[in-house]
């Protein structure tokens, strides 16, 4: 059993991003482990800065869907719903075409609050982007 508190599929969570601006960026979950998610994203003209590269904002907005979900699939979505207090990223090493691949993994799942890790990929498993979120968990008012 994982730590995750919602059990869903992977076209569950791309399901999720219609009409958002994961569905824009192409982004699309692909694997849900025990205690991470896997997701991808493009870079091509949807993705590049001017200079024809992989937009750091690109990489953020990923990093920041996969952790969204992620913390939310920790919680019970009747009593409580999860939102971003913070976002870092170090952008490594660039990409200019192909896909990337996120994987988000916890580093702390607290009662109020949450930290997760996003690592980002190439498509030959080289470090582009390594952002770390907190989401604060907050309590439904029913």
């Amino acid at each position: 059993m994982g730590i995750f508190k919602t059990t869903t599929t992977v076209d569950a969570l791309n399901k999720w991003s219609a009409n958002t601006l994961a569905e824009q960026l192409g982004i699309s979950f692909t694997v849900i482990g025990e205690d991470y998610l896997e997701a991808t994203m493009p870079v091509d003209r949807r993705t590049h800065q001017p200079l024809g590269l992989l937009h750091g904002g690109a990489s953020v907005a990923l990093a920041e869907t996969m952790g969204s979900v992620a913390a939310t699939l920790c919680v019970d979505g009747t009593k409580q719903y999860c939102v971003g207090l913070e976002i870092n990223a170090n952008h490594i090493k660039s990409a200019r075409e192909g896909f990337v691949t996120g994987v988000v993994k916890p580093v702390h799942v607290g009662r109020k609050t949450q930290v997760w890790e996003i690592r980002i990929s190439n498509q030959i498993g080289e470090l582009v982007c390594i952002s770390r979120i907190t989401m604060a968990v907050l309590d439904r008012q029913n």
